[in-house]
């Protein structure tokens, strides 16, 4: 069976030319995957797309970011243009950017293995330093934007495919060092996972400063940095009453109660209650965020500040509210029996399950007719350097990232959907070890080796104008 060529929904309603014929944006294949997961899962011999080669693989590899930016490009929205610049600069970008893609290409595997809510996009930059309920900085899994439930493999497939790129491209190492470190990210979650299957410490157990490994230490230190500071360098106007106005932030103020009403029911949602360091909950001023991330470049963000307790700009707080997607997973995984909500739900249910008391002001709201997730903005939120790591600091951070990793998915059951106790059954199926690493190894070469081929083609279309407008179906 080949991949599907047309869609199974529309999403746009049809303009006419001045002939009179009719126009129409093509619309999401997401239903038509679902289908080709479906068969691919029930039939022995489907044909996938990474069984494409040659100008059909450009197509499917044109055809796929298209779909998934078309809002973007139909808006005109700014950033798009600029994030498929950065798809551009490398293929660890690239791969960053194009989760999508990586994931059509795995549609329906691993349907015998144990499912739990995955993360969805891991790689050696989606973990990181950020607040939990306490305000106190932990290290974990930091990007929920494409969680659902899917077998566990789906999550070290697409994290040995980074640490390999990542180790390759930034750390300039060697195959066998690139081995060693992916190796080291692979048992960091067996390691996780022997130890949560022991002991009952995953509900609460979490990386800090005083309990982590070195090199996790040192991103502690790093990212040490005081609110007021921080505050007052990146974000406040000159008297502290509001966001100053430049290139990254465009103040709206005349938003303000409309984002009140929001930010009151995020901490509904989350039982927060005014006082300590959340103040009266007061939003001060409102802006819009422009330029950040890789992926969600080009998507609405929007910066909410909170007055701080002392009511003298020292330590207000910033709530961030960014839209929402569907999960670059969704329609590809095999079909099981849980569901983690849709779009700012699924990732508020996501962080929720993932991190063991974490951020307070993770939450969802509908803006402008439109699904937004909600989460704090910290000074301590940040990631590792890759380019300062040494040989031996890299296998350390992966190692770490592995036992993070092993820790979210543990928590599916205690904390997700799962009516079942889903450590035994991971280490089961890990099993015979070396047999398992090797196998997510050989798929993450030869994911390696058709990234780098689409990448050439992306560059290709890229300067010859194929993103400029997105795919219209005409009569």
């Amino acid at each position: 069976m080949a991949e599907p060529k047309s869609a199974s929904s529309k999403t746009s309603k049809p303009s006419r030319a001045k002939t009179g014929a009719p126009v129409e944006r093509v619309a999401s294949r997401v239903e038509a995957y679902r289908e080709l997961t479906r068969n691919f899962v029930r039939y022995p011999c489907v044909m996938r797309p990474s069984n494409l080669t040659g100008f059909e693989r450009r197509q499917h590899v044109r055809d796929t970011i298209l779909e998934d930016h078309a809002i973007r490009i139909d808006q005109k929205a700014q950033g798009a243009r600029e994030k498929f610049e950065k798809l551009s600069e490398s293929p660890y970008s690239f791969f960053r950017g194009t989760s999508l893609l990586f994931h059509r290409d795995m549609l329906g595997e691993d349907e015998r293995m144990p499912t739990v809510l995955a993360l969805g996009d891991v790689h050696p930059l989606n973990f990181g330093i950020m607040p939990n309920a306490d305000n106190v900085p932990i290290f974990g899994v930091n990007d929920f934007d494409d969680v659902l439930y899917a077998p566990f493999t789906w999550d070290l497939k697409r994290g040995v495919t980074g640490f390999l790129l990542a180790s390759a491209e930034i750390g300039g190492h060697g195959r066998k060092t690139r081995e060693k470190i992916a190796r080291r990210f692979v048992a960091g979650y067996r390691n996780g996972m022997r130890v949560y299957a022991r002991h009952d410490r995953k509900a609460s157990e979490q990386m800090r400063p005083d309990n982590s490994p070195k090199v996790i230490r040192r991103m502690f230190k790093k990212a040490r940095k005081s609110r007021e500071s921080w505050l007052w360098d990146r974000y406040l106007d000159e008297k502290g009453r509001g966001f100053r106005a430049n290139g990254e932030l465009t103040p709206i103020s005349s938003r303000r109660d409309e984002f009140q009403d929001h930010v009151n029911t995020v901490a509904r949602q989350n039982g927060l209650e005014p006082g300590a360091r959340a103040g009266e909950l007061r939003v001060k001023d409102v802006c819009v965020r422009h330029g950040q991330g890789t992926a969600s470049l080009g998507l609405p963000r929007y910066y909410c500040l909170i007055e701080g307790p002392s009511a003298d700009a020292t330590d207000d707080l910033i709530v961030e509210f960014k839209q929402a997607r569907r999960s670059a997973l969704d329609g590809l995984v095999p079909e099981n029996d849980f569901h983690a909500g849709d779009k700012g739900d699924r990732i508020a249910h996501g962080q929720s399950v993932h991190l063991a008391q974490g951020d307070v002001f993770y939450g969802a709201v509908e803006i402008d007719g439109e699904s937004y997730m909600s989460r704090e903005r910290a000074p301590f939120r940040d990631d590792i350097d890759l380019d300062d790591l040494s040989k031996k600091s890299w296998r350390h951070y992966a190692h770490a990232c592995g036992v993070a990793l092993a820790q979210a998915h543990a928590r599916s059951d205690d904390a997700g959907a799962l009516d079942y106790r889903i450590e035994p059954r991971i280490l089961e199926a890990m099993q015979p070890f070396a047999l398992f690493i090797d196998d997510l190894l050989s798929f993450g070469g030869e994911a390696l080796e058709r990234l780098r081929h689409d990448h050439a083609l992306y560059r290709k279309d890229l300067k010859r104008g194929a993103f400029d407008m997105a795919q219209k179906r005409y009569r």
